[in-house]
This record gives structure tokens, sequence and C-alpha cells, in this order.
């Protein structure tokens, strides 16, 4: 038990390192754009003054709120938060001169139909220039206190090396060049070389291939590095189904690539080493997670305020329209596989569950009351109050029964793969027309789709079609 405690301490203390470097390059991002703009505009102020009246202080607090928003969305949404280890400093200056002067010309534009602010042009390009400046150089500076602060130890991300022959050991020794990345490697796992015994630099071989899932769970391991010559396609896709499950980043050498396709492959290189990563999903970046929490909560919110006359009065009638609860609590499976209650309004009899799990067209558990309730998804309401509590999202995979995971993950390929995000009321599966006694296989492909094409107006997009689907009616909800 002691090593597990040790381990789950340092990954706690991991994930506050890196939440502290995210939130210093979001703030070196925002000082740099802000004294380029802000220079400027003070270099050009007399001749302004001698044009244009001077801006109130309503006028100014506006302008920056909308000057702020516009470029963090810009730097958001160009991937730049991203905490990308090895990037090449020739393709970050390209994405900030890109994201920078797109972010330019929208307050350009904002600022000619909405004059909040009597700014000119040349103002706004000498502001580019200096923001674009300032940008690079604050990186540079917060890129070199990051490598110093990983070369002493902090925000190291712990690898496993899958395979101790010479290309295991060339991901080894070009690892070990580049310190400042703050990659560690922990061991090898070998089928070829007995397990303890020492490959390169008394580096040890933790174990045979079969003993990953083990090994990342004992050893706290963040990355696995797939490091395997003339691999088969069959054996590569065994060692990735086996890690798919566990909360680790997952990257292939190209030698050992041959036939993998999912719509999350990417590919990069960790000094000057070519490396294939097959999980990066948007939602495994920290600021993702942030965005879609917000809109949890503020839909939540407000739905359960907007609703609660209707919530009282569903609760009501379900009290008096058959005996039992008015809350039906259900044990699903949420996110990284871990059980959370589900609430949901009561629209069958109390020894329903007991009768069968499915429910059926004409299904005679059914109260009169459920019957309605379930055409324009009421019962689902409650639910809100799961993701205030952080069990679910609004938007994602719908919730099985333990029971119902366990046979799906058997039947089912990379069915586990849904579950590396949150539960969720609706789903793009559901508004596809995808629920009650539909295909697990179909629902499975939409899900995963989702996932791996996540934005926030994707959420947006699933929330107002289900909003409407409610208003009129589902056929299949029995």
């Amino acid at each position: 038990m002691a090593p597990t405690t040790h381990v789950s301490s340092k990954v706690r203390h991991a994930r506050r390192h890196r939440y502290f470097l995210l939130t210093l390059l979001i703030a070196c991002d925002i000082v740099g754009v802000n004294l380029g703009y802000v220079a400027s505009y003070r270099w050009h102020l007399a001749d302004m003054l001698r044009e244009f009246q001077p801006p109130t202080t309503s006028q100014l607090v506006w302008s920056m709120l909308i000057f702020n928003l516009v470029f963090s969305l810009m730097f958001w949404s160009s991937g730049l938060y991203r905490m990308q280890r090895g990037i090449s400093r020739i393709d970050e200056a390209y994405q900030v001169f890109r994201t920078v002067s797109i972010g330019t010309i929208v307050v350009i534009a904002l600022n000619t139909l909405f004059p909040l602010l009597n700014v000119t042009t040349r103002t706004l390009v000498i502001g580019w220039l200096l923001a674009m400046v300032l940008v690079l150089l604050l990186r540079l500076i917060h890129h070199w206190f990051v490598g110093v602060l990983r070369v002493r130890g902090v925000d190291i991300r712990r690898v496993l090396v899958v395979g101790a022959g010479d290309i295991g050991q060339l991901v080894y020794r070009q690892m070990g060049k580049a310190p400042e990345l703050g990659y560690r490697i922990i061991g090898f796992l070998s089928d070829e070389v007995p397990t303890g015994q020492m490959v390169v630099d008394r580096m040890p071989v933790l174990g045979k291939r079969r003993r990953i899932q083990q090994v990342i769970s004992t050893c706290g391991i963040d990355e696995v590095i797939i490091a395997l010559s003339g691999a088969s396609y069959s054996e590569v896709l065994d060692l990735v189904s086996q890690v798919e499950d566990e909360s680790v980043a997952i990257k292939i050498y190209p030698d050992a690539f041959q036939l993998i396709t999912t719509n999350d492959v990417t590919v990069g290189e960790l000094n000057g080493l070519p490396l294939i990563s097959i999980r990066s999903v948007p939602l495994d970046q920290r600021l993702n997670r942030v965005i879609k929490r917000v809109l949890d909560v503020v839909v939540s919110l407000g739905t359960l305020i907007f609703l609660s006359p209707l919530l009282l009065l569903v609760a009501v009638l379900v009290r008096f329209d058959s005996p039992g609860p008015v809350f039906f609590v259900q044990e699903r499976v949420g996110r990284d596989g871990r059980p959370f209650s589900m609430i949901k309004f009561r629209s069958m009899r109390a020894d329903a569950e007991a009768l069968g799990s499915w429910t059926r067209p004409d299904d005679d558990r059914r109260t009169r009351l459920g019957t309605f309730i379930r055409r324009f998804s009421i019962d689902e309401l409650p639910q809100f109050i799961n993701v205030l509590v952080g069990d679910m999202s609004v938007v994602g995979p719908r919730p099985e029964q333990p029971h119902y995971v366990a046979q799906f993950s058997e039947q089912i390929p990379r069915y586990m793969h849904r579950h590396r995000e949150k539960a969720g009321i609706t789903g793009w599966a559901q508004v596809n027309g995808l629920r009650g006694d539909t295909s697990i296989e179909e629902r499975t492909r939409y899900d995963l789709y989702y996932i791996e094409n996540w934005s926030p107006l994707f959420d947006i997009k699933i929330i107002v079609r289900t909003a409407y689907n409610a208003i009129r009616g589902a056929d299949n909800a029995y």
C-alpha cells in the first residue's frame, strides 16, 4: 500500500506543477499582448487626442475586457496551451505570429463595427508588432524557466519504454540528451531480456510485456513509448488495447508502427526522435477541461433554476402517481471506470429493476406519468445535480450499469475508450436517434467520434439539438 500511496502523491504534485506552469504561460501571453498594445496606444495618445475625445473609464474597461477575451480565445483555439514538450521553436513562433495576426484583424474589425475606443488602425498595427515580439520573448523566458525546473526534478513525466533492444535503447539515449524536456525513463519491458537485468546506464527491465498494466499502476507511469523492432500489427495493437484503459499517453516509434489508424493519431518529434501519439484528444488538455466544466456548471445551474417549478411539480406528481420514491437512483460507470449514483425521476414501478433491466416499447413496468416524462426526457432532469457535483457532464457518452460495461468491453473494440471522459446527460449518439434499445456498437462509434472531435461549439450544438428533441418528444424513449 505504501508504494502506491507514494506514487499517488507524486502524481498529485506533478499535476499541480503542470497547472502552475500552464497558468504562468497564460499570464506571459496576457502580459505580452497587453504591454504591446498599451505601449502603442500610449505612444500615439497625443496624436489621437487631437482627433478624438478622450475615452471614458467605462469605455476603457469594456475595451480591455473584449480585447483580452478575443486574444485568449485565439491563443486557446490555436493550440498554444497544449504544453507540448520538444516542440520546435520555429513552429511555435509561426503559431504565435499567426495567432496574434488573426487576433489583431478581429480587433480591428470589432473596433470598426463597434467603436468603443477611438483607436487608429496604425496604433493597432504597431501594437501587433510589439505584442508579437513581447509574447515570443516572454515565451522564451518561460521555456528557459521550465527547463531549469525540469532539470531540477519539477514537472517530470515518468516514461516506460516497451522494448529493450536497439530501438528502445536509442529512445533512452535521445531522451537523456534533453533533460530540459522533463522526461524520466523508469525502465523497460521486454520479452527477450530477463526481468531485472540492466540494459543501458543501469536501467532495469521491469518485466514482460504482459505486465504493462501492473507496471503502469505500480510505478506511476505518465507515458508509454512502444519501441519494438519488427513488431507485428497484432503485437502493437495488443499493447495499445491493454494500455488504452489507463490514464497514460501512448507513443510509438515509427519502426513499430505498421497499420494502426485512429482519428486521434498525431505525429511529432522529441529531440530529433520521430514519435507517434495515439491518445491525444482535445479533452486531454487542462484548459479544455476547464472550459467544459464551466459550460457544465453554467448550463446545469441555469436549467435547475429556470425549471425549478417544473421539477417540483413532477416530484409531487411522481409521488402520488404510484407507490415508491420520487427518485430512481442507480449505480452507473463514469470516467476512468469509476462508479457513481445516477439520479432520475422514477418513471417505473418501484420493483421494475427486479423484473428486468432493458426497457421495451409498451413496457408494462412504466407508470402512467412515466410514459409522458420519458417521452419528453423530463425524467433525466435530476441528472443536472450529478453534473454539479462533478459525476457527470452535460454532454458525453451515456453511462451504463457496471455489468453491462463488463459485457460490452469484452464484445466491442475500444468500448472502454468512451470512459476516458465523464458520462453525459445527452450525447452525440442520442441526438442522432441512438437511444433506448439501439445498437451498442453504433452508439460507441458516435461516442468515440465525439471524444476525438470535442469542442465547446460541438457541445453547444448537441445541447441545442437535445432541447429541440425534448420539446418535440422522442419516439424511441421508452
